[in-house]
């Protein structure tokens, strides 16, 4: 698993190896995260739930609200459903919250950069990634209430001259690579390789650092679209983004580009190392991002909204030559909480009593069809409950609710005619209908995941009513 990776940026030119991976598996070209914002994104990938169904809704760095930053004791995950019969391995970044999931009991080998990399860096006389200067200050709403300054990354770029064996990504390579050559080989072998790329800071080793001198922009990039939500200027992505022009995101890209490289790089470490094993043809391969990055498109950074370049992430199996799947790619859209159920499918786990939002895709990637459904999103705020969004997608169209305080603004955009979202359709009166349905969709998946936020009756007049002069 990658982080903040763009799925636009996953091609044979920035990404090789991955690109290699593509040509030998099924591909699903609209998979999408539950959420934008790493530690939920991930307590839905693990459980495969809706963030709302497990409890994890923010990242939990406001201790008072810290409690929705958790998966709920006894949700059914990746982790308990597999390590009593596999040699499990988690190696790299930890943000899948859940009281006791390292305890001791566990049988997971827990190789975490949370300790373990401090460790390693100050063992070796050296520094961090980043610094305080890649941080810079912004406003942040506590329990929907009361405004604080925090300081969050941004996209300063910078040369981390102490190499990749001592960047957070080649540690975690490293690990990993450890955790295939120790693996008990009577048992088979569940690794989870949770990497730090390309997430902020973009400070990072040569040559990855100079591999780019330019960079071809997306159109948005830069460009506020004449009817997105306004009410993104209060949330993190908006009040950093706006900060920065085209010019200025020309000189940021090649740098994230060279650690979206570097990232493909460790990836291609990892399946030499199962080559050399003799295992890669025997190996089931997932790989994919919690969310994606902004970088600009919109006039946003990082990821916290609804937008295509944030919410829909890579997404590929890899199984083994026996299996007979042929490599494909199919554009039904699917979500991070249906791989659990794939897995659990695929691999004839019984999942008991675990009720899961997302459902298994192993028929669809051996021929049948994907039965139609909405997929939801959720964002309900970063180091606290604050900014909130809520969206829903069906089949090409995508419909945001933006929230913040007592304002509420739609957005309606065909993803699929318009993937850099540039049109907004929900003032147009020929789209009334669809929208009301897919808001009715939306509320009662709301009401049915005891979602902590309600969606009245007459969202759609009250949006109207606020913002038709703002369109005209």
């Amino acid at each position: 698993m990658a982080d903040q990776l763009r799925y636009d940026v996953v091609n044979e030119t920035y990404t090789p190896n991955i690109y290699r991976l593509q040509q030998e598996s099924v591909v699903f070209d609209r998979a999408y995260c539950a959420s934008p914002l790493c530690v939920p994104a991930r307590g839905s990938f693990f459980s495969g739930t809706y963030p709302n169904v497990n409890g994890s809704l923010i990242n939990p760095w406001e201790p008072q609200e810290a409690e929705h930053g958790k998966v709920r004791p006894g949700t059914t995950n990746l982790y308990q459903l597999m390590e009593d019969e596999w040699d499990s391995w988690h190696t790299g970044k930890q943000h899948f919250y859940m009281d006791d999931i390292q305890a001791s009991a566990s049988k997971t080998h827990w190789h975490t950069l949370e300790g373990n990399y401090d460790a390693y860096l100050k063992a070796n006389g050296k520094r961090h990634p980043g610094g305080p200067s890649f941080k810079g200050g912004v406003p942040e709403m506590a329990f929907g209430k009361v405004t604080r300054r925090k300081r969050y990354s941004i996209p300063k770029t910078g040369c981390f001259e102490e190499g990749l064996d001592y960047f957070y990504d080649g540690y975690i390579t490293r690990t990993t690579i450890d955790a295939i050559r120790q693996r008990d080989p009577n048992k088979p072998l569940l690794v989870n390789a949770m990497f730090v790329a390309p997430h902020p800071p973009l400070d990072i080793p040569e040559p990855w650092y100079s591999m780019y001198k330019d960079a071809e922009l997306p159109e948005n990039v830069g460009q506020w679209a004449k009817s997105q939500s306004p009410l993104q200027l209060y949330n993190l992505p908006g009040i950093i983004g706006g900060r920065y022009s085209r010019e200025d995101w020309q000189r940021i890209w090649p740098v994230y580009l060279g650690l979206v490289t570097l990232l493909d790089h460790c990836v291609g470490q990892i399946v030499d190392e199962l080559k050399q094993q003799g295992i890669y043809d025997d190996t089931l391969l997932v790989f994919t991002s919690d969310h994606g990055e902004m970088l600009g498109s919109h006039c946003l950074y990082q990821k916290m909204c609804m937008y295509e370049e944030s919410v829909k992430t890579p997404l590929l199996f890899k199984f083994p030559s026996h299996f007979g799947v042929e490599p494909k790619h199919l554009d039904e859209p699917v979500s991070a909480v249906d791989v659990l159920p794939t897995l659990c499918d695929y691999l004839g786990i019984a999942e008991g009593d675990a009720a899961f939002s997302g459902v298994s895709l192993l028929k669809a990637m051996q021929g049948e069809p994907i039965e139609q459904r909405d997929l939801y999103i959720q964002f309900d705020g970063n180091g606290s409950r604050s900014n909130f969004q809520r969206c829903v997608l069906r089949g090409e169209f995508k419909l945001i609710v933006d929230l913040f305080k007592d304002e509420l603004f739609l957005e309606l955009y065909d993803v699929v005619h318009d993937p850099q979202e540039q049109s907004n359709l929900a003032f147009g009166e020929p789209y009334r209908e669809q929208i009301e349905d897919m808001l009715s969709g939306l509320r009662q998946h709301m009401e049915n995941t005891n979602d902590l936020l309600c969606l009245s009756d007459d969202a759609y007049e009250q949006f109207i009513q606020m913002y038709a002069s703002f369109h005209a």
